[in-house]
């Protein structure tokens, strides 16, 4: 992807996004030089969805409630106001003016991703006009229809960014996003960089621990280790037909949700090696996409919140020998907060009137801008 130009867009972005895991909102403030577009981390926090709205979120992705329009459009209010107070949140504890602030990237929180059918869509809420108008910030939003609109899978979005960052000139590189669902990027020297979603990461992990362990999530994989996985039953799993696809490809929880599970769970199977099996699927998946489509990698660098996981990453180490397996802190970069940065890159890139998508990734036509611009209350739209 091209540089943004350098000079008409340095300063101050701040990027914003709630992931697949729907666990919160991640709030980071990036600093562009004018010599460059390379971003630098200032500062970073994560603010929980409130218990109540998260499931209200979680059960509108996974497919599991219809609700009236009404009740749709007050929840795309009801987020864009907390991706708001995430914003202002972060503003206030690093002591940065919001004038300070050439733009918001935000992504919002999607609730569909429709996009290996006829249907062809992709959905976020989080009302950019309220994020604009509460902050007083130039807002970016609603990255990914216009690639959609263009042939593209809208998915993954990051690659590069991933590219700028954490490629090397000569090591075969992959970057491994373990949020609700992962994806990777694979950075291999002289080549086009590819990237494509390889399936669960979080997503089953957190659904299964909330149903039987009332917690949202299995912390450090602590339980899954107390199972054993059942190789029938990952033998189901991984007989979906998305694992097989070429990529480009995307998915998301419409697809793998608890019900797409139930569909295939035998009887009698205990809880803990259910949990262990879905464990096993991911970094199985994970390993298997990586070995086909990029057997070169030496090295692999994750991101997002699977990376705080001790069973999945002992489990991705030993699906993948010979590859050196780190987080992107190895590379100076928060793994928590890589996908709030892309998202200040992304804003940085529309203002700049420099595309965002990558072709080779997402499949789409060509590359296009993303995002459009919400206007703050005391700024002209042509800014």
């Amino acid at each position: 992807m091209p540089t943004p130009a350098a000079d008409a867009h340095a300063g101050l972005y701040l990027g914003l996004i709630s992931g697949t895991s729907a666990d919160g909102i991640d709030a980071a403030l990036v600093r562009f030089a004018p010599e460059g577009a390379t971003p630098r981390l200032i500062a970073a926090r994560t603010q929980p969805y409130p218990a109540p709205l998260r499931e209200r979120v979680l059960a509108l992705a996974q497919g599991q409630d219809t609700i009236a329009l009404d009740d749709y459009g007050a929840l795309d209010v009801e987020v864009g106001g907390c991706f708001a107070q995430a914003a202002q949140a972060l503003l206030d504890a690093a002591g940065v003016a919001a004038t300070d602030v050439a733009a918001i990237g935000s992504h919002g929180q999607t609730v569909r991703h429709r996009i290996g059918d006829a249907r062809r869509f992709t959905l976020q809420i989080g009302d950019p006009s309220v994020v604009a108008e509460r902050t007083g910030i130039v807002t970016v939003a609603d990255f990914r229809r216009a690639d959609v609109a263009a042939g593209g899978q809208g998915a993954p979005l990051l690659p590069a960014l991933h590219a700028a960052v954490f490629a090397a000139p000569a090591i075969p590189r992959a970057v491994l996003n373990l949020g609700g669902i992962a994806n990777l990027t694979l950075l291999a020297p002289g080549a086009a960089v590819t990237g494509f979603d390889t399936g669960p990461a979080n997503c089953l992990l957190d659904a299964w621990a909330r149903r039987h362990l009332g917690q949202p999530q299995d912390a450090n994989g602590a339980w899954a280790r107390s199972g054993r996985p059942d190789a029938a039953l990952l033998g189901q799993l991984l007989a979906d037909p998305y694992f097989a696809l070429a990529p480009p490809k995307s998915t998301g929880r419409e697809h793998f949700n608890l019900a797409w599970l139930d569909a295939r769970l035998p009887a009698g199977i205990a809880a803990a090696d259910v949990q262990a099996t879905l464990l096993d699927l991911s970094a199985r998946s994970i390993a298997a996409a990586l070995r086909r489509h990029a057997p070169a990698t030496r090295e692999l660098y994750a991101c997002g919140g699977g990376v705080h996981n001790a069973a999945l990453m002992a489990a991705l180490r030993a699906q993948l020998p010979g590859i050196a397996l780190a987080s992107t802190a190895a590379l100076g970069v928060d793994p928590d907060y890589v996908e709030a940065v892309g998202f200040a890159w992304l804003a940085r890139a529309r203002l700049c009137g420099e595309p965002g998508n990558l072709p080779s990734v997402t499949g789409a036509r060509g590359p296009r801008l993303l995002g459009a611009v919400y206007a703050a209350p005391s700024l002209p739209m042509s800014r």
